[in-house]
This record gives C-alpha cells, structure tokens and sequence, in this order.
C-alpha cells in the first residue's frame, strides 16, 4: 500500500481536517475497516509563522525540507504539504528527497479547468494573494486569478490567523467573507472562488457562494488518494 507522507501543522486545525478526509475517502473508496496509511511530520506553526511574517522564507524552507527527508526516511511514497502558503517554498522542498510532491496549485488548477471556470477569485493567505508562486502557477494553467481589494485582503488575512488557525468559527467572518465573493462576482467578473487556505473550507462552502468554489484541502485530499491507487494499481 501507499504510504502517504503530510507534512502538516500550519495550522494543525486544516491538518486534522487532512487527516479525517483521507480516511473518510478510503473508507469510501474500500469499505469496511480500511483507512488511510499515512506518516504525518507536524512542525510547530509559531515558528513558521514567525518566520513568514519576517520574510524569512529561506529558514521556512529549510524547516520544511527537514520534515520531508524525515518522512522520506520513515517510509513515505510521496509528499503532501497541508498548506497552501508555504508551497512558495516548494522548490526547497522537492530538492530535499526523490518522492513525488503533489503541488496544491497543480491539482486546484487541473479541478478548475474541468469546469467553466476561468476567472476565479482567490482567497488566501495575504502571502498567498499577494505573491507570484501561487497566482502565476495557475496562470500556467490557463486560470487568471482574481484577488480581493487591498482592505478585503487584509481581513480575509486576519480571520485565517487570528480566527481559524485557533479553532475560532465566527458567524460574522462567514458574511464578511461571502461580501467579498459577492463583490467579486459583481464588479470583477469572477466566476468561481478558491478557498486558498487549506483552513478557510472549516467556515464556508458551497453552499455560501453563487459560483462554483474550488476547496484546495478537499482537492489536494482527492489527489492523494488517487495518487495512492493508481501506485497501489501498478505494484498489483
């Protein structure tokens, strides 16, 4: 069986979510007492978040590229990073070992060009909505990715680190975040919406949204599996 590697932790609210669907997917997929064979490294966030907030992404990488050759070593047959943010340092991270790395970015862009969408509305870490990494690997695939204005901005980065990240669900940050999308849709034209933070699934969903939305920890969750079948296909 495929073993699958997490490097998780930041924060370890969208970890624990990672955790649950690939269980909940191989039960679906296998039925019965089958679950989910997975080695999960989950690194202290502080430090990490520290070290964002300071620019630091070299250090950030390092740390990162350790947990991967940690998992590497235990037995991992490839890698899944619970973050979207940090896949900046992607690079450093599958320059550490020889196992697959499953990019967030890739799999969300694949599930949006198998719909209509092409101009969706990314919300994210300010990190992650305001820098290149994530925006132009999308643009690779053909996805022109809207972001909300500088003040939206600013809050949708604010409920994921002082909300989200501590296990806080606020009714009034769920309406602050379906205003932004609705503005969106309105006067940018988006036609969908990324929830670009694998933590921000835990306070919206479809259901809160006109357009289609694209959930990143969902996605990622999905390709892993698949990722794990067909291996476990090819070594049957």
């Amino acid at each position: 069986m495929a073993t699958i590697g997490l490097i998780g932790g930041m924060s370890w609210e969208s970890t624990a979510v990672y955790y649950r669907l690939l269980n909940e997917g191989v039960r679906a997929r296998s039925g019965g007492l089958h679950s989910a064979d997975v080695l999960l490294h989950s690194v202290d966030f502080a430090p990490i978040a520290e070290m964002q907030a300071q620019g630091d992404w070299a250090r950030a990488g390092a740390a990162l590229a350790e947990s991967a050759r940690r998992l590497a070593h235990a037995g991992a047959s490839c890698l899944v990073l619970c973050t979207n943010t940090m896949h900046k340092v992607a690079d450093q991270i599958t320059a550490a070992t020889n196992l697959p790395f499953l990019h967030l970015a890739d799999v969300t862009a694949r599930a949006i060009r198998a719909t209509p969408s092409r101009r969706p509305l990314l919300l994210a870490t300010r990190f992650t909505m305001e820098q290149p990494f994530y925006r132009d690997r999308l643009k690779a695939f053909g996805v022109e990715t809207l972001v909300p204005d500088a003040g939206e901005r600013a809050e949708v980065h604010r409920i994921i680190y002082e909300e989200l990240c501590r296990g806080r669900i606020e009714a009034a940050s769920r309406e602050r975040y379906r205003a932004v999308v609705a503005r969106a849709v309105r006067e940018q034209g988006a036609d969908g919406v990324i929830l670009g933070c694998t933590e921000i699934g835990l306070l919206v969903s479809q259901a809160d949204f006109p357009v289609p939305v694209f959930d990143t920890t969902a996605l990622h969750v999905a390709a892993a599996l698949d990722y794990a079948a067909e291996v476990e296909s090819v070594a049957a």
